[in-house]
């Protein structure tokens, strides 16, 4: 049998904005450390994501003492990767009401410029109990400002079966995992997984990804087009939504908010568990 290997790993720290391919990560209680802590919030509080301004795409982090976003034509912006300030403010995301602490004005300046659209960069605390889909997995199951879980797994195979039904193939990046799969035997050999464990940290498959439009946004130049959702829709719809990659959530975690704590890498052997 093919060895399964954890091939990518990457975290989104402000939600919709550009991604960062790392070689470790810490787990938390709410997913891989840093991920989605981020978030960008109209004058309503609502989150903003790529499906209506995909200039978010532009944005680019980078996590050393601070958090250093940049973009197109701006000045470089640094921010805590604590929260950085006292006023705390109630967001919404999906339908959820969230507290979280705004940003220094002159954070929320070089977004709204950047973006054309008054807005304000929030972040979530510790101190904030989000549950994961609507609470349908338990009180235990926390999430940060990702959609509903946690974590994204896709397998390379999933995205070459798409790429050779495409005239212009697309990177993975489109799809905005946590987790890319190499070895496996065939395209979409993740639906059929129930539980896996990745190193020494085993998840639960919760269920499969819908996709909205934003896999149809170019990463690297924030322009949207037809694919590769028009293709996908060929087959991969049923129930009313296209379906590509599964949502995970880790299972026998114990208290990720204390000391005990497990890295994932990449390269780390990739079991399938049930």
């Amino acid at each position: 049998m093919t060895t399964l290997t954890l091939s990518g790993l990457y975290i989104y720290p402000i939600k919709s904005a550009a991604g960062i391919a790392i070689s470790q990560a810490q787990m938390t209680a709410r997913g891989l450390q840093y991920d989605r802590r981020w978030m960008v919030v109209d004058a309503q509080g609502k989150f903003m994501s790529q499906r209506r301004f995909p200039r978010l795409a532009l944005i680019k982090v980078a996590i050393t003492d601070q958090l250093k976003i940049t973009a197109p034509g701006m000045p470089d912006c640094s921010i805590p990767l604590t929260a950085c300030s006292d006023t705390e403010t109630m967001v919404e995301v999906w339908g959820d009401r969230v507290p979280a602490v705004a940003s220094p004005a002159e954070v929320d300046k070089w977004f709204t410029q950047f973006l054309g659209v008054t807005c304000q960069l929030v972040h979530m605390p510790d101190s904030s109990q989000r549950p994961t889909d609507h609470g349908k997995l338990g009180s235990e199951q926390i999430v940060s400002f990702a959609d509903a879980y946690p974590f994204l797994l896709i397998s390379s195979a999933s995205l070459a079966h798409l790429n050779e039904k495409l005239d212009s193939p697309v990177p993975m990046n489109r799809f905005r995992p946590n987790f890319v799969v190499s070895g496996c035997d065939r395209p979409h050999a993740e639906d059929d997984w129930q539980q896996i464990r990745i190193g020494d940290v085993a998840f639960s498959v919760a269920k499969p990804c819908a996709r909205c439009s934003i896999p149809n946004v170019d990463q690297a130049t924030g322009k949207r087009a037809l694919e590769p959702t028009k293709t996908l829709a060929t087959y991969r719809a049923w129930d009313k939504a296209i379906w590509f990659g599964q949502n995970l959530v880790e299972i026998g975690k114990g208290d990720r908010s204390g000391t005990r704590s497990s890295t994932l890498s990449v390269g780390d052997e990739i079991e399938v568990l049930a």
